[in-house]
């Protein structure tokens, strides 16, 4: 197989990733007056056998569901073989270059319970500035192990999702003020949360020989305002990603973060994407919240793709919650998955993969549970 057609057969197993990667193998490119204009996107096929239970996303994509998967005495009641397929991951996009350099996107899919049009990006660039909609400046693809599974790995990069922003970018160091992703539980319920200030970011990427690295760190505020009684709290999030090339066939990948009040960016973390950053206590002080999870995974180039291997978990830690008295138990503590994949494309634009993962729940009571699934995916670039 040439060099290029295998590094094509990577390239396209990347865009098969959890969230996917905005670029794709091929565009429609056209010029309308003084812009051009580049459509571009993918249908996709996914489809998945859940092995003990079903724990398959209710919005499509066939993606595991961390709160979908049994605990404690509720495993018995499990019933097992469930097989699904979808095409709603599949997505559309439209990028435009202005004459003065201006370009602006807009992208979406289908993931929602009514199969409608699901905003992703939608900004403009000019020099170095984005402003609108697209991924959090919290976020690295750096040391992403590709998956199969739309939602990804647990202890990903950040947020690892998209957000309304303001970006400014010099060489390898970004900037941003986003829209705030706080969140504050009671122990029963959720806190309605006031923001005054956006959630500042900064993050630097970089490489060094066969080492790409990115690092990144954030501030938010945590607070509540109901007439009578409010308060807040600082919270603090970073991330550590990075690749390392063993070879020209073999990587090296993973992750590493550290929250404190700022658990929405904590990616697979509470019931299935994001946990709280912080609780209420019986004085209605805000307490925060901290977290951590990390993953690790290898890619290795054989035949006309590639194998992933992927481990990823994290974990909140509600002990002070406890101890306030909280009613926490049923909240999850540690989530964990993994999986195994083959990914290759055998005709240009067009990517294959097939998957085992592994899917487990720890939660603050002590019950826990897991699961397993097979998953097959078929995309078709544009």
């Amino acid at each position: 197989m040439s060099n290029n057609k295998l590094a094509m057969a990577i390239k396209l197993a990347t865009v098969t990733a959890a969230l996917g990667v905005a670029g794709q193998a091929a565009a429609i490119g056209f010029n309308a007056g003084d812009a051009t204009v580049d459509i571009y996107g993918y249908a996709r096929l996914n489809a998945s056998y859940d092995i003990d239970e079903d724990i398959s996303h209710a919005n499509g994509t066939r993606s595991g569901d961390f709160s979908k998967v049994n605990t404690g005495a509720e495993e018995d009641n499990e019933v097992s073989g469930h097989f699904g397929a979808d095409a709603v991951q599949s997505r559309l996009g439209v990028r435009t270059t202005l004459p003065n350099d201006l370009k602006v996107t807009v992208e979406g899919d289908f993931r929602t319970s009514t199969s409608t049009v699901r905003l992703r990006h939608a900004y403009g660039q000019y020099e170095n500035w984005i402003l609108g909609q697209t991924w959090s400046n919290h976020t690295s693809f750096t040391g992403a192990t590709s998956v199969l599974e739309f939602d990804g790995v647990a202890g990903n990069a950040g947020l690892y999702s998209r957000s309304a922003q303001i970006r400014y970018t010099t060489g390898g160091l970004s900037f941003s003020a986003e829209d705030s992703k706080a969140s504050i539980t009671d122990g029963a319920t959720a806190v309605s949360t006031k923001q005054s200030i956006p959630t500042f970011t900064a993050r630097y990427t970089g490489k060094a020989g066969p080492l790409a690295f990115s690092t990144s760190a954030l501030v938010q505020q945590v607070g509540y305002d109901t007439g009578t009684e409010d308060d807040s709290a600082m919270g603090f999030a970073a991330f550590g990603s990075a690749k390392f090339s063993v070879t020209d066939a073999v990587s090296i990948q993973g992750n590493v973060n550290y929250t404190d009040g700022a658990n929405g960016y904590l990616w697979r973390s509470g019931t299935n994407y994001y946990g709280e950053d912080a609780y209420v206590t019986a004085n209605g002080d805000v307490e925060t919240i901290t977290g951590y999870s990390a993953n690790i995974g290898a890619s290795v180039k054989a035949g006309p793709g590639a194998f992933n291997i992927v481990y990823g978990m994290t974990t909140m830690d509600w002990d002070d919650a406890v101890d306030d008295g909280l009613a926490v138990g049923d909240k999850h503590e540690t989530n964990t998955n993994a999986f195994v994949n083959y990914q290759w494309v055998p005709v240009e634009n067009v990517a294959l993969g097939v998957q085992y993962g592994y899917y487990e729940v720890e939660k603050v009571n002590g019950d826990d549970g897991n699961a397993s699934r097979l998953m097959f995916a078929a995309q078709y670039n544009f």
